[in-house]
């Protein structure tokens, strides 16, 4: 028997920072984050589940990343754009970080991970663009 796995979001990077960076690389030397947000726009796709984080990243999308709930030590947030998107950074308990860049709703995505993590993995971890309740 199979478990059920919700769809929370399933998503690319917002598209505000790819407008962003292009209105940017006017000033030439911001021409190297506008060929990333032009990658990350092309090929990096977020899918948030009830159960696991995927991200599928890399050239033309051939890399995937997934982690369970279980294995977060530590979420970290920071704004961008205004607060429209905003950047992730999960550290593993082995160490190792997962990148969220342009992440849409990052605010309300963070809630909904944050619900599903452990004790000490909420208590370790902290937005700079959190909403205080």
């Amino acid at each position: 028997m199979a478990i059920k796995e919700d769809v929370y979001l399933e998503s690319g990077p917002h598209v505000g920072d790819l407008v962003l960076n292009i209105v940017l690389a006017f000033t030439v030397i911001c021409i190297p984050l506008t060929i990333g947000s032009i990658v990350r726009a092309l090929w990096v796709r977020y899918r948030i589940t009830s159960r696991r984080i995927t991200v599928t990243g890399g050239w033309r999308g051939q890399n995937r990343s997934d982690i369970i709930y279980s294995e977060i030590a530590k979420i970290i947030t920071v704004p961008r754009g205004f607060g429209a998107w905003g950047d992730m950074v999960i550290t593993l308990k082995d160490g190792s970080r997962l990148e969220l860049k342009a992440l849409p709703n990052f605010r309300e995505v963070y809630a909904y991970i944050e619900e599903r993590l452990s004790n000490s993995a909420r208590q370790a971890s902290g937005s700079l663009g959190k909403v205080s309740s």
